[in-house]
């Protein structure tokens, strides 16, 4: 017992900076994936994860071993709000998701947590999470075919578009089903890898321009850049860089449409809470209480948002790495925090992730939204949701109509739609409908799972 506590204890040593590392390194592909997906800055993202994790630290008063960096929820409202109300007004809504992390900190504090469950059962969050994936599912195949999200434009001939996603998507799902070992937890990592290297190889060949002509040559037409991989960024971007920060601005609207998002990764949060204690043996429900876990969480994307990051979470793949390396000291996580923050100055690096073409984001989105759309699905199969018991039915069914037919209220001061009115309207719904002769499944038992 005395040998586990002290692997447990929070114990800052220089010798475990390269451990630290190894954890970033861990989290690294999916860190700066979040800020390629969404426009937002990378070395910004590695910044904020780091100053998240440290402050999340602080609030745990240092006893949890996990490490907080760019979460996968926030991916498609990001990408909306950003194309809508630009970087300033986003990062406006998730600052207030973040605080929404922080009143649902307190009343777990003073209810305890049955009261989440109670107003956000898998009935409400199962169909929310859906919309999510499926509401962009637009912008995954714009950018898979060389367009801009909003298919506006062309960035890149459409054939060699094909070429390039299709092989970064077809490399993801190969290495996510065979890979094994270290490649097994990157499989977005080689599907970029993949389709960046096969435009550097259309490049290399100068055959991008001719096959586009010879299938499609009306959609050469707006397309200007010579090349489909432009290095003058990574060029022209110095070694050392200040990250470019960038403040929120007041946007009413993008809080009503973000906010609701983090409703279902505020109730995620209990299990990855579980997870690491199940395998460091300790109790952190209770000691320091799930009610600062996740006030910690929130506030760390609060922070991240002021800065122009994109929202934190706590990270399953560094998770496993505690458990595989039984590297138990939090303390570990602090020389992580570190690493990221001294690797956001690096501005290289952020010149060389913005030279990846459009399609190979485009690829691995398409697998991505739909993965999300596959979790609301499961969420509900988990639950044991009987979805033609009548109450249950039209609880689901005007969730998804709702947020993916583009129904909407213009309230004179905000226009609410979307994502935020359809889980607003399953709110609603769960708490005023009668119950049938089914009663919905426990929330908790998700968590049990």
């Amino acid at each position: 017992m005395t040998e586990q506590k002290s692997a447990t204890t929070y114990n800052f040593r220089l010798r475990d900076s390269l451990l630290g590392a190894q954890m970033l390194f861990v989290a690294f592909g999916a860190l700066v994936l979040v800020p390629l997906l969404t426009g937002l800055n990378a070395n910004v993202a590695l910044f904020t994860a780091g100053a998240g994790t440290l402050l999340f630290q602080v609030i745990t008063r240092g006893k949890v071993p996990v490490f907080l960096a760019s979460s996968f929820a926030f991916i498609a409202p990001i990408i909306y709000g950003v194309d809508k109300w630009g970087i300033p007004g986003t990062m406006c809504g998730l600052l207030a998701a973040g605080l929404l992390y922080a009143i649902f900190a307190l009343a777990i504090r003073i209810f305890g947590s049955g009261i989440l469950h109670r107003i956000l059962p898998p009935i409400v969050t199962g169909p929310v999470i859906m919309v999510i994936g499926l509401v962009l599912a637009p912008v995954a195949v714009h950018m898979a075919s060389g367009r801009t999200g909003d298919g506006a434009a062309w960035l890149v001939p459409q054939t060699s578009a094909y070429i390039i996603a299709g092989t970064a998507l077809l490399v993801t799902i190969m290495v996510s089903l065979l890979g094994r070992g270290m490649f097994k937890l990157v499989p977005i990592l080689c599907g970029i890898t993949a389709g960046y290297l096969t435009a550097v190889v259309l490049d290399m060949a100068g055959i991008s321009a001719s096959i586009q002509a010879t299938f499609d040559p009306g959609a050469l037409k707006n397309w200007t850049a010579p090349t489909l991989v432009s290095m003058q960024k990574v060029a022209s971007s110095p070694w050392f860089a200040v990250p470019d920060f960038s403040l929120p601005t007041w946007n009413l609207e993008a809080i009503l449409f973000i906010v609701p998002v983090a409703i279902a990764p505020a109730i995620e949060h209990f299990g990855d809470v579980l997870a690491i204690g199940g395998i460091t043996g300790k109790d952190y429900v209770d000691d320091p209480g799930i009610h600062k876990t996740l006030l910690g969480d929130g506030l760390a994307t609060s922070l991240a948002a002021m800065l122009g990051g994109p929202p934190n979470t706590t990270y399953s793949e560094v998770s496993g790495a505690v458990a595989l390396t039984r590297s138990f000291n939090p303390a570990i996580m602090t020389w992580a925090a570190i690493s990221a923050i001294l690797l956001a100055f690096v501005g290289k690096l952020g010149g060389f992730l913005a030279s990846i073409p459009v399609p190979v984001m485009g690829g691995i989105m398409v697998l991505l939204f739909g993965a999300i759309t596959v979790i609301g699905i499961n969420t509900l199969v988990r639950a044991g949701t009987d979805l033609m018991e009548p109450r249950n039915l039209a609880i689901v069914a005007i969730i998804l109509v709702f947020g993916i037919g583009g129904m909407n209220f213009d309230l004179s001061i905000v226009k609410l739609g979307g994502i935020g009115l359809a889980g607003i309207v399953g709110v609603i719904l769960n708490q005023v409908l009668p119950n049938g002769r089914e009663q919905e499944p426990v929330a908790e038992q998700l968590i049990d799972d």
